[in-house]
């Protein structure tokens, strides 16, 4: 672990919003969401009435009469996120992108060319904003964790230094909900046994966490709350999960409500798993109840999979189960899938035609071939017209969707 303050997480403020109101500059200083149905992103202008990513367009306009929906400017979202990146790259090679608009880097080995660290947050913010013109936060700390949390401290358009001497005292006072791995459900819990701030989790005994939010999670958050972070700067790795997700709002617990919404996840999971030949052996579904408690199922399979519709209908069985486990809950406002133990091998074993129950669903089988060819047709036309140009009529048809196809690629973009 660093025993200096080197380690910096860049954060790009209300990044897609902050694009809008810098292409557009009759925006600057008013209350901007990005989306329509439902707001993808709003400007900190916004965010002061409490609108904020996720919100019903509806609801968003009842809250700020004056908010100005926009549709979006996706290519520019990536150039610019790539440019941000850029800056940091120019002052040391140890940079770990983690999303489109936010990046660790460590600045241990670069001092003596560009100053302390606090110079070099001051350089990179500089640069940021008179080459992009955009705002961006820095958090500089000892950790990837509290770096990240100083830059959230930070927002908008600031820096924060965490001195190696008072972390616990920096950290201890800041609401829970900043931890790294805190969500909403998570945040809920702790508050109903009146933890609010990251000083009182870090003085519930382990076993009581462990208990509350499980074994794995209980002891993570239990080691962040005390500053114990020994995870360093990964420069190359490849992803060992692919994943995507749909927010409902609140919809009924139906077939008709979550086999579409399914299918299209499938088809955005899989197609990523085709393009970089890496399929895979497990498959995650996620369920989020109306009061925001989740419930996951997954199974893993014999072969490795990256079919779109061999994806839809495991997931569709694995929803299932979960419902019929939770017939009380009427309302599902999430649902998620992932595909995990990826293979780097594209071979595959075929299987002999014994005309078992699950053969359309086994890759190797003839239907299983002949469902990949498919999918694999369908990524060629989609590579040279389009990701609409072409698709499954059950997932293309299944209405219209609030969050633009290009905003979730953005969101899940291998970087």
């Amino acid at each position: 672990m660093e025993t200096a303050a080197t380690i910096l997480h860049a954060d790009l403020d209300a990044f897609y919003a902050s694009v809008e109101q810098m292409l557009d500059p009759s925006l600057q200083g008013k209350p901007v969401a990005v989306g329509g149905g439902v707001v993808l992103a709003a400007s900190y202008e916004a965010k002061a009435f409490g609108v904020h990513g996720g919100m019903p367009g509806r609801q968003a306009r009842e809250l700020c009469p004056e908010l100005i929906f926009v549709g979006g400017h996706f290519k520019d979202y990536q150039r610019l996120g790539d440019a941000a990146i850029k800056v940091l790259g120019d002052f040391t090679p140890l940079v770990e992108r983690i999303s489109i608009d936010e990046a660790f880097a460590n600045v241990r080995g670069c001092t003596h060319l560009f100053g302390p660290p606090i110079a070099i947050a001051h350089a990179i913010r500089q640069r940021v904003r008179a080459e992009l013109g955009l705002p961006i936060s820095v958090g500089v700390a000892r950790t990837k964790h509290l770096a990240k949390i100083a830059s959230q401290v930070a927002k908008p358009d600031g820096l924060k230094v965490v001195d190696p001497e008072a972390e616990l005292a920096f950290l201890h006072d800041l609401p829970v909900e900043l931890m790294w791995g805190v969500g909403p459900a998570t945040k809920t819990r702790l508050n109903a046994i009146d933890v609010h701030t990251i000083g009182q989790l870090a003085q519930i005994p382990g076993w009581s966490l462990e208990r509350l939010l499980g074994p794995a999670a209980g002891e993570k958050l239990r080691a962040l709350a005390w500053n114990c972070d020994p995870r360093e700067i990964r420069t190359h790795h490849r992803a060992h999960s692919a994943g995507a997700q749909s927010a409902l709002g609140r919809k009924p617990a139906e077939e008709s409500v979550f086999r579409p919404v399914l299918r299209h996840l499938a088809d955005r999971v899989a197609t990523r798993l085709r393009a970089k030949s890496r399929p895979g052996r497990t498959v995650t579904v996620r369920v989020r109840f109306a009061d925001l408690r989740s419930v996951t199922r997954s199974v893993t399979l014999d072969a490795p999979i990256s079919a779109t519709m061999i994806l839809a209908e495991i997931a569709e069985v694995l929803v299932r189960g979960v419902l019929a486990d939770h017939a009380q809950e009427n309302i599902i406002s999430l649902l998620a899938i992932s595909v995990s133990h990826l293979d780097d091998r594209a071979q595959l074993q075929l299987d002999l035609p014994f005309g078992l129950e699950d053969e359309k669903r086994r890759p190797g089988a003839r239907r299983g071939m002949a469902r990949f060819m498919a999918d694999r047709a369908i990524d060629r036309v989609r590579l040279r017209f389009g990701w609409e140009s072409v698709g499954y009529a059950s997932v293309a048809l299944g209405g219209s969707r609030s969050v633009p196809d290009e905003f979730r690629e953005l969101a899940e973009k291998d970087l």
